[in-house]
């Protein structure tokens, strides 16, 4: 999955929970320019802030790693 893919599917479950991006940045203790960067695809997040973002959307990340 690409960061674009990521972003929108992130944006999508944030609108379906009917959260603005300014509370999921609150509750999720990250900052809002974050939010905005990885929902439009442009963000390269830590893994840290993107399991805070998932856990506040109700997500689970998967990781495929190759060895």
């Amino acid at each position: 999955m690409n960061k674009e893919n990521l972003g929108l599917i992130i944006k999508e479950r944030r609108k379906i929970l009917k959260i603005r991006q300014e509370d999921l940045a609150e509750i999720s203790d990250v900052a809002l320019r974050t939010i905005v960067l990885v929902e439009r695809g442009e963000g390269n997040p830590s893994l840290e802030t993107l399991l805070k973002i998932s856990e506040v959307l109700g997500m689970e990340l998967q990781l495929n790693v190759k060895l």
